[in-house]
């Protein structure tokens, strides 16, 4: 969602709670709904929405409350997401406005009532009015462990008088790395840069409650939860389910038209038709090699720099053995090593990097399209002193 006018989403919210002293009667009034909206095709939403719905039946207000409110247009929007520096907010938007812009995105939105007493609709109505707040209207926005699904869950359930139990999940062995790879499926270069900046820790198998940070997993926990009340009672979460907008159909931009583990493998190909020239010609490509230095060295700075991200799950990241800076620092004498027949140290630890990386995916998770590439730098790691060797007794014997 767009950042909207502050002041007009904290005076509709007080519209909605009433006064300090009338809130009591006025949550009698009130029904409280989480909201999830289907993905659509803009990068933001690929991974759907989540929000909470407060109808007020005497003042007639019907109010979004929505955690996902940011500016894109902020400096450095991306490079600070990346970083997990991106500051989220609170913000309140009438409904019918709220559904109007899924509609245009032809996204579906399916209402979930949620079953409260009129002492827990006024707790909540008290956190909301408190989290509207100026000083606490904004957060640290963690797209795994706080984002705008994790806020509207814990507005609902942190205030029941009892505890919710939720049904077993589905599937109990998902990864956040499987969650991410279910909503990018359709975008394989988006769902390759995403796994090549995770790390080991997004391969950890999940509970039901870490499974909650997508909407649609909630919305689905929802639905077979109960509230076990502090007098032992039980009562379903979720009075009933509504279908407000039906999802239409998405229409995708153009991708690339070959997919990751396409172009990496006629990479691979490349290399070692380059290197069999190699062989026969008894000639040094070392402008091939400079190139491989070049870009692997470039994408390593930026996985490197992962490592001072605010994202637990992108710190440990076993990409850096294949993608790292090194090449940058050995990149002139290796290959200026190379020009003149000669061997260079890099070569061996090049091999080295590239094989413990090969072992890496025991532990972590990589693209399949990573295997081309590390083989082909591999292949060229190990052919290196060989062929420059054999060059340099070639021009030897021409002498």
């Amino acid at each position: 969602m767009k950042a909207r006018s502050f002041e007009m989403q904290l005076l509709l919210l007080l519209i909605v709670a009433g006064g300090g002293e009338a809130r009591g009667a006025v949550a009698d009034s009130v029904r409280m709904s989480l909201l999830t909206c289907s993905p659509h095709e803009e990068i933001y939403s690929l991974y759907g929405h989540s929000a909470l719905r407060v109808q007020n039946a005497l003042t007639g207000q019907d109010l979004v409350v929505n955690y996902g409110v940011f500016n894109f247009h902020k400096p450095h929007f991306v490079l600070r997401f990346v970083f997990g520096l991106t500051d989220y907010e609170m913000g309140v938007t009438p409904m019918t406005n709220f559904l109007y812009e899924y509609s245009y995105y032809h996204s579906g939105v399916t209402e979930q009532e949620i079953n409260l007493s009129g002492a827990e609709k006024e707790a909540i109505l008290r956190a909301l009015d408190e989290n509207a707040l100026p000083e606490n209207v904004v957060y640290r926005y963690n797209y795994f462990y706080d984002n705008c699904t994790t806020r509207a869950r814990d507005m609902l359930t942190n205030h029941l008088q009892g505890k919710v139990v939720y049904a077993s999940p589905a599937d109990s062995t998902l990864t956040y790395r499987d969650m991410v790879h279910q909503c990018t499926a359709g975008h394989l270069w988006m769902q390759t840069g995403i796994d090549l900046l995770l790390g080991i820790g997004a391969d950890r198998v999940l509970t039901a409650r870490e499974q909650q940070f997508l909407p649609a997993f909630l919305m689905r926990d929802f639905s077979q939860a109960k509230i076990v009340g502090t007098d032992g009672s039980v009562r379903p979460l979720v009075a009933r389910t509504t279908t407000l907008l039906e999802p239409g159909e998405q229409v995708r931009g153009k991708e690339f038209p070959l997919s990751p583990l396409a172009t990496f493998g006629l990479f691979f190909v490349l290399t070692v038709a380059i290197t069999v020239t190699e062989f026969f010609s008894r000639k040094v490509l070392y402008l091939y090699d400079l190139l491989l230095m070049l870009l692997t060295g470039l994408a390593g700075i930026l996985i490197f720099s992962m490592i001072f991200s605010q994202h637990p799950t992108v710190r440990v990241n076993l990409h850096l053995l294949l993608l790292n800076p090194l090449p940058l620092f050995f990149l002139y004498p290796a290959i200026r090593r190379e020009r003149d027949r000669q061997s260079h140290c890099w070569w061996n630890l090049s091999a080295a990097l590239a094989v413990l990386y090969i072992i890496g995916g025991f532990f972590q998770c990589y693209p399949p399209s990573m295997y081309f590439l590390a083989s082909s730098l591999l292949l060229r790691d190990i052919t290196r002193r060989w062929l420059l060797r054999r060059s340099s007794a070639a021009e030897g014997r021409k002498k």
